[in-house]
This record gives structure tokens, sequence and C-alpha cells, in this order.
């Protein structure tokens, strides 16, 4: 298992570089306890020029100013109050393009995960979504600005690889409000993969 390196995410290709994090490994080493998931669906955003970003148009805040930032950190934001989404920030400094995570195939640690989840059992629902994936593997606002670099939380390339039939791309979800930016092919997921989420479109 090798972290994948800075150049990984400082790439000017956002789309590539979210097509390039399916089957990676996310992995938090919280408090002597190791959980990972593989990545197997994950959302695209394209800075200023793209409505459904956070930093559409320029926009700055307390809460996004991180994805300004060189690629290869976190940038962890809370949604309607109760959902922690993780995302990578990717490309160089002034330049804020970001990656969600959208789901996980657990891999190592669901024990770990059921007891932060206070689920029974490890069904597809333990890292199916953002939130449910930043629940079990015990990611928070608190992680956001984090570098990917670090022991605690980083991706990884174990050699797996999904090949091109197994990769589909759709629109992204829950982005209505973003017009025409909506209907762009930003989504990339696993066909017929468990723990992804929303329909296949």
């Amino acid at each position: 298992m090798k972290k994948l390196s800075v150049g990984f995410y400082r790439r000017d290709n956002v789309l590539q570089i979210a097509r390039d994090l399916l089957g990676k490994l996310l992995v938090t080493r919280w408090n002597g306890q190791t959980t990972s998931g593989r990545i197997v669906e994950v959302e695209a955003y394209e800075g200023v020029l793209d409505k459904a970003s956070h930093a559409f148009g320029g926009r700055k805040t307390n809460r996004n100013e991180i994805m300004y930032a060189n690629g290869g950190l976190t940038y962890v934001y809370l949604c309607y109050g109760i959902h922690h989404l993780f995302n990578v920030v990717t490309h160089t400094k002034k330049t804020p393009h970001a990656i969600l995570i959208r789901a996980l195939e657990p891999v190592k640690g669901v024990e770990i995960m059921l007891e932060r989840t206070r689920k029974r059992s490890g069904d597809n629902t333990l890292t199916k979504g953002p939130g449910n994936l930043s629940r079990a593997l015990g990611l928070t606002v608190w992680h956001s600005g984090r570098s990917l670099q670090s022991k605690e939380l980083f991706i990884a390339d174990d050699g797996f690889v999904y090949s091109e039939k197994e990769i589909a791309a759709s629109p992204r979800i829950g982005v209505d409000y973003a017009g025409k930016d909506a209907a762009r092919p930003n989504r990339f997921y696993i066909k017929g993969n468990l723990f992804v989420s929303g329909k296949p479109k």
C-alpha cells in the first residue's frame, strides 16, 4: 500500500483525478484504530466556473477557504447541520477544485465502523453516501485542512484497479440548484457496486 503523492492531487484536470481515485483506499488512523475503504463513487467540482461548487464565482468564506490552497489537503464541511462531507482539494493554489468522496466499500476496521455508526451489521449502508462514510471513518469538520500525506489520514494505492468497463459517469446528485451545470457528467462510480449511493443514470 503506497500513499498517493502530492503530485497526484496537483494536476489540473479534476475530472481525471476523480476517475483515478476510484479503487484507491481512504485510510484513517485515530487513537490506534485503523479503518479503510475502497473508493467507489466520487463527484468532481470545477471551482469558480461551476455553479455547483462552493467556490463558484470566486466565493471565499471561512468554510471553503481551504479550497484555494495547493492540492493534497482535505475539505470537510457540515451539510444540513448533520452530515460531515469529505472532499479532496486538487489543482494548485488559487484554483479551487475539489472532489467529494461519495461512497466506499469497507476494507479494514468494520467492527470499529459499526461502533461509530451504532449499526448492528455491516450492510451496504455502512459507507454508502458521503455522510455515512465520514461517520464510519471518524471524519468530521475538525479534519478539514489536513494534509493527505499525514500518518493519520491519507489515500493509498494498493495495486487494485477497476477496468474502464466498470466505471460509469453521470450528473452529480443533489445539485439541481446549479442550473445547466447540474447536468455535467462529473460523478463517477463503479457499476453494480452495492455501496454506490443514488440510482444509476
